[in-house]
């Protein structure tokens, strides 16, 4: 289903499956005999949202290891161990630095703030749609998980005035925040991407931070290989019985370059390629052929005056 301005998802469809992806991803992760990440709600969330695909890749029930690379789930693993340890490493040095308010854009079945050991005094603001904030929220209650940290939700789409519902829930704009961007950027069109980064920097006191991955834009002919080698994955996906276009949910092709975007508005950026976490973790590295080989991690810094 292509994007549209107003569209809507829930957590087995569209952009909305994609968070159920990587929360499947993190399972299968952890479930790895020398795991980088230890995320213990990923398969149950994952098992209440009912997709018997991810199920199966959650729990590590799928086909035979070729079948996997071929459906890519053994990139995504290996992305999402990671990812998951470059933001979790994030959240650590800031709350080590004594920052004590964390706000994690389109959390969807992010669980930090259950999982991570977080000093006392952390407040943690989680933003999505209503839906998903409410499915999580219950779904770790019946698990019987409690927040290690003052958990506050925002349910609240990012499209719409999410910073006065982030105000109206106790955010502090005043202290240093440390803001998480996860898998998000790609999804909003250029415009939106850029009004987010606009947002973040108008809530975010000297001393805040920022963590992004995100890739750089892309000409036409890129964009169109990209959605090729998704469409690709997509297939082998419909043959064991999710259907789910990637190549339509994704805002590909020109945008602002975030680093430069952040650099500009009083941030000091850093960056490092995705292979060289990959690498730094012991696990294969992409080739120059493929889409995700772009992907970067940004951390951040912000010194401006407000």
């Amino acid at each position: 289903m292509t994007r549209t301005d107003n569209d809507t998802w829930d957590l087995a469809s569209s952009v909305g499956a994609t968070a159920t992806l990587v929360a499947a991803a993190r399972a299968a992760a952890s479930r790895e005999t020398e795991p980088l990440i230890d995320d213990p709600f990923a398969e149950p969330l994952v098992r209440a949202v009912g997709i018997d695909f991810f199920i199966k890749m959650a729990g590590g029930d799928l086909p035979t290891p070729n079948d996997q690379t071929a459906m890519g789930v053994t990139r995504m693993t290996d992305n999402m161990a990671v990812r998951t340890k470059f933001f979790d490493e994030f959240f650590h040095g800031a709350a080590e630095d004594g920052v004590r308010q964390v706000v994690i854009l389109a959390s969807g079945l992010d669980s930090r703030a259950y999982r991570l050991d977080w000093p006392a005094g952390m407040v943690v603001f989680e933003i999505d749609q209503p839906d998903v904030i409410a499915f999580k929220t219950q779904t770790l209650a019946e698990q019987g998980a409690t927040p290690t940290c003052d958990r506050r939700t925002v349910a609240m789409d990012l499209r719409y005035d999410w910073a006065s519902a982030l105000r109206e829930a106790g955010f502090d704009p005043e202290a240093p925040t440390a803001w998480s961007a996860e898998g998000l950027l790609g999804y909003l069109p250029p415009d939106a991407q850029d009004r987010l980064l606009d947002t973040v920097t108008d809530l975010s006191a000297p001393g805040s931070r920022i963590a992004i991955d995100t890739a750089p834009p892309s000409n036409p002919e890129e964009s169109e290989e990209s959605r090729e080698q998704m469409e690709t994955i997509s297939a082998h996906w419909r043959e064991n019985g999710f259907d789910l276009d990637f190549g339509s949910l994704v805002y590909l092709g020109e945008r602002n370059e975030a680093t430069a975007y952040l650099t500009g508005h009083g941030w000091n950026v850093s960056a490092a390629p995705v292979n060289d976490l990959l690498a730094a973790g012991q696990r294969a590295t992409f080739g120059s052929d493929e889409p995700m080989g772009k992907l970067y991690y940004i951390s951040a810094s912000y010194g401006g005056a407000r």
